[in-house]
């Protein structure tokens, strides 16, 4: 039987075309079907335009838009290629790994650095890359990017001009390819993912906020006043905060009090955050504050998102692994 693959198109470098007013997303799925009429020999194709937009333009009301499509699409796919900005694809990736919780078939974000008609382009090997993990059978949400497959929640985007552009944080990746093809290692069943109550209601509510020696405490009443509901904070090192003369752990301990909740983080991209080490950050454990552990910075974001989206239901969860965001001793 031939495997069904869906193409979901958003726009992107990969589907940009010069323009006057310089690359603008206009290649749609079917476009890029007819560039490349290969792929269809690897699989019964269903194309669709998702949205076509410059990933910096896709936000959280976007990520639902996607989700939705998803969701409708895989009753009918053996697996789904979503082409995407590299800009902000971490961040898409993730929060689609925790609003399509159980899903049970491939996920596959890819896009490029250059558009796919760029002579240059490493569009058609990334693409390629994506349709052979859509018909791996390994169920979950990847990015299929220059000879590699990371999980949705371990992404970053480390380079703006190479073609290696992704890398996986603080876990291997899932697979890489060579000349023998795709090599996928052993899925490690360290996570289980939350099967909750309409799983795609999220909370965009949420602040980040990077920590500079003589950070202003005042600024996390402002956050609070801005209407904000959740903090992402990255601290310095292990997750420490300083406190003399501008005392930013009684301010972040008074505005949990008041309701807002906050993830830690470090703003080193490799190993965790545990501030149970340091006394400069044992001071802030408790209340509405958790540790993000090996979180990825967009693995933060988009799962405090998620979580404020029930926070009666899902506040718990916020220390679980759900979707390999996080280290299963978390």
């Amino acid at each position: 039987m031939t495997p069904r693959v869906t193409l979901l198109a958003t726009g992107g470098t990969i589907a940009s075309q010069q323009t006057e007013q310089g690359l603008m997303p206009l290649t749609t799925a079917s476009g890029i079907l007819d560039f490349m009429p290969s792929l269809r020999q690897l699989a019964d194709i269903t194309a669709r335009d998702v949205f076509m937009l410059d990933s910096s333009n896709i936000q959280p009301e976007e990520w639902q838009l996607l989700a939705q499509a998803v969701k409708q699409a895989a009753d009918q796919a053996d697996g789904i290629i979503i082409t995407h900005g590299t800009d902000t694809m971490a961040y898409t990736a993730s929060a689609l790994s925790f609003m399509l919780p159980g899903i049970g078939i491939p996920i596959v974000f890819t896009g490029s650095q250059l558009p796919l008609t760029h002579p240059h382009s490493d569009a058609p090997g990334n693409l390629r890359e994506a349709f052979a993990m859509a018909l791996s059978g390994r169920p979950g949400v990847f990015i299929a990017f220059q000879h590699k497959v990371i999980y949705g929640t371990r992404a970053v985007k480390m380079r703006t001009l190479g073609f290696d552009a992704f890398d996986s944080i603080n876990l291997p990746p899932v697979g890489f390819f060579d000349a023998d093809g795709l090599h996928l290692r052993e899925d490690e069943r360290d996570c289980e993912p939350a099967m909750v109550d309409d799983p795609m209601a999220i909370d965009s509510r949420v602040f980040l906020l990077k920590m500079m020696p003589g950070t202003d405490p005042e600024i996390f009443d402002h956050i609070l006043r801005a209407g904000y509901r959740g903090l992402v904070l990255e601290a310095f090192g292990l997750g420490g905060l300083h406190y003399i003369r501008r005392n930013l752990i009684d301010k972040l301990q008074a505005i949990s009090r008041a309701g807002l909740i906050t993830l830690v983080t470090t703003q080193c991209l490799y190993e965790k955050a545990d501030f149970t080490i340091y006394e400069v950050g044992r001071g802030f454990q408790g209340g509405g504050i958790y540790g993000a552990h090996d979180m990825t910075t967009e693995a933060a974001v988009t799962k405090l998102m998620w979580a404020l989206g029930d926070l009666n239901n899902r506040r718990h969860l916020l220390t679980r692994c759900l979707a390999h965001e996080m280290g299963a001793q978390a």
